[in-house]
């Protein structure tokens, strides 16, 4: 599983290195294959196990390029789809337009969420964390079924 927020910076080429820890698993998982495109609903990337990716594309591939709202939806997952492999040293480069779309510079996060990774420059992550922390006390749990009966 992918977890965690791990503060790394992008080198002066747009490299990424994934910390150590997740390193061999992704190469055991995928051969160090994986999928990163932009996020729809935040100003972050998503970084996908080709595996994990692959799932998704069969989700995109079920809805109907004739409907606008689906047509919208695959445009820019799979326009912005972007295959990324690991370096001997855990690097892969960040594609331009994606660094521009989740506005990357040097410092940066990369937020484990279990099958994925979320890549945020440092002070958008910080900002989000504190949003979701102002709302976090008025959010109404009942209306989540799935949440009403979580706990920790």
């Amino acid at each position: 599983m992918l977890r965690g927020a791990h503060a790394i910076s992008l080198d002066s080429k747009g490299r990424l290195a994934i910390p150590t820890r997740f390193r061999d698993w992704l190469r055991d998982d995928c051969d160090g294959q994986l999928v990163c495109t932009i996020d729809i609903n935040n100003p972050c990337l998503l970084l996908y196990p080709l595996v994990e990716w692959e799932e998704i594309e069969k989700k995109l591939k079920g809805l109907s390029s004739m409907n606008p709202a689906e047509r919208r939806l695959q445009r820019l997952l799979l326009g912005y789809a972007s295959e990324c492999e690991l370096d001997a040293q855990g690097r892969f480069l960040v594609p331009g337009p994606l660094r521009q779309h989740a506005g990357l510079e040097k410092k940066i996060m990369l937020v484990g969420q279990l099958n994925k990774f979320e890549i945020w420059g440092e002070s958008r992550w910080q900002q989000q964390v504190n949003d979701d922390l102002l709302v976090l006390p008025e959010q109404d749990w009942s209306a989540s079924e799935r949440l009403r009966d979580f706990s920790l």
